[in-house]
């Protein structure tokens, strides 16, 4: 015998069936480049017109959705902007990089991170260990260099900011210094390594920070496409490949793909070229 308690569980497990109807055809439009007519956003949330244009109806009463008086298109209102704005601005990289970073170390077996810029640079927010017989560790607030290590590498090779150019010139005078070699050279060469992380979309250094420890990082995008993080794996020097096709380097990329799309990069115009743009950007 059903007691009420069952019922009242069924009835919140089954919803409002015409709410996620009508959620149709407000996801036509979010995905529409622009406004739309009553057939077309009928067509795409797969309903006829007359039923599309009720829900309509009521979605403009709401501020959902607007319809354009001498055209007749319609396209998302007012309220529902508010709504997106909300939810990006609540939007927390570090909370939504914990379920990432975690499948991440598990699946290839070695210690992985997430930074950050911070007031004094790359700075390592979160990090998981593998938990092997030989492990790599990082600490929470490290501050990582810009062409030493395979963080530093992406973040100059994607991030945006007049900071870290004063930072990557100081770096480069001192490895200049170093090296003997003219500031110069060392740029040139940095540029054909920024050139390629950019065109491979993860950056890659063996053994240049720590003796013995090889680092594989990706740039993650914010919903407007600009650089807000990195998730990078580190491994022992002979265990640890960081070649392009390895899988440590195809799972760091893919991971930090996964989290730029929970962060809404590629949900809108402008962030789907903010790829191309912050290489744009950090090329000049």
């Amino acid at each position: 015998m059903r007691t009420h308690d069952d019922t009242e569980a069924i009835q919140q497990r089954q919803g409002i069936q015409s709410i996620e109807v009508g959620t149709r055809l407000l996801r036509a439009l979010a995905a529409s480049q622009r406004s739309m007519m009553l057939r077309d956003v009928a067509r795409s949330a797969g309903m006829p017109a007359a039923k599309a244009r009720r829900y309509l109806v009521s979605f403009m009463r709401m501020g959902l959705v607007e319809q354009d008086a001498n055209t007749g298109r319609y396209d998302l209102g007012e309220f529902s902007l508010e709504l997106g704005l909300v939810s990006l601005a609540r939007l927390d990289p570090v909370r939504l990089a914990g379920p990432v970073l975690d499948d991440l170390c598990e699946q290839i077996g070695a210690t992985v991170a997430l930074a950050m810029w911070g007031n004094h640079g790359a700075t390592c927010v979160r990090w998981v260990e593998a938990g092997g017989a030989v492990t790599v560790t990082l600490r929470t607030g490290v501050v990582l260099p810009l062409t030493a290590s395979a963080t530093g590498l992406a973040f100059s090779a994607f991030y945006r900011s007049p900071y870290l150019k004063k930072m990557l010139d100081a770096e480069v005078q001192a490895t200049a210094e170093a090296s003997g070699k003219t500031p110069a050279a060392v740029m040139s060469a940095l540029t054909l390594q920024l050139e390629d992380i950019r065109r491979n979309g993860v950056a890659r250094a063996a053994g240049s920070m720590t003796i013995g420890i090889n680092g594989v990082s990706a740039p993650v995008f914010g919903h407007t496409g600009r650089m807000v993080a990195a998730v990078t794996a580190l491994g022992i020097v002979g265990s640890f490949g960081v070649e392009l096709d390895s899988p440590v380097a195809q799972g760091t990329r893919e991971a930090a793909a996964t989290l730029s799309r929970r962060l809404g990069y590629g949900s809108s115009d402008g962030a789907a070229g903010g790829h191309a743009a912050a290489a744009a950007s950090a090329a000049s």
